[in-house]
């Protein structure tokens, strides 16, 4: 993990990225700010993530510390696509909810997508208003392996791109112009010997 973040505060210097906070990331810096270890994380590559620190500097973990601090809650792209990390659960979008964890754990939004689909026209009075806030909207944390689907995959205008990395899935990236999608190898395969979530 601490490899990654490296990676990532690299590529953000030479490309300007904007990195979505999530779940994982809030526990890793909660970590590095104050030493609290979530137990819930611990079960969930924390304690992976703690061993892959053993050897990093101080100095170097503020840098990481630094990175978690200006990572966004969702980003809204000039063509009026969201990019969020779990969801929202305000009808009038993720600026005016309550509680900014839902950016990082609500799945409820996924979940409409899900029984709407294929249901409800988007013209019609009960078709739900979240989904005409934006013109598309992209999100991960809810693996779409869970219904045995393991590409990205599209319900009404939103996209779950989170295919079961942590577990046994691939790694997705998409171009969202395009549709057009790119797949590691199942993580148990590249990583045969890791112990954890991504073993059969």
């Amino acid at each position: 993990m601490s490899e990654l973040i490296k990676t990532l505060i690299r590529m953000d210097s030479e490309y300007k990225c904007d990195f979505i906070y999530g779940n994982h990331d809030a526990w890793c810096r909660d970590w590095l700010d104050n030493g609290e270890v979530n137990r819930v994380w611990q079960l969930h590559g924390g304690k992976s993530t703690l061993k892959s620190y053993e050897s990093v500097s101080e100095e170097e973990k503020d840098q990481h510390l630094l990175f978690f601090t200006k990572m966004q809650n969702y980003i809204i792209d000039d063509q009026n696509r969201l990019f969020i990390h779990a969801g929202f659960s305000s009808m009038h979008g993720p600026d005016k909810e309550d509680y900014s964890t839902n950016y990082r754990w609500d799945r409820t939004l996924w979940e409409m997508a899900m029984a709407v689909h294929g249901n409800v026209d988007s013209h019609d009075e009960v078709f739900p208003k979240r989904f005409k806030l934006f013109k598309e909207i992209y999100i991960g944390h809810t693996p779409t392996t869970e219904w045995n689907v393991s590409t990205p995959w599209n319900r009404v205008n939103l996209w779950n791109v989170d295919t079961g990395t942590a577990f046994k899935g691939k790694l997705s990236i998409m171009d969202i112009n395009t549709k057009e999608f790119w797949q590691s190898d199942n993580l148990y395969e590249l990583y045969p010997n890791e112990n954890g979530r991504n073993k059969i």
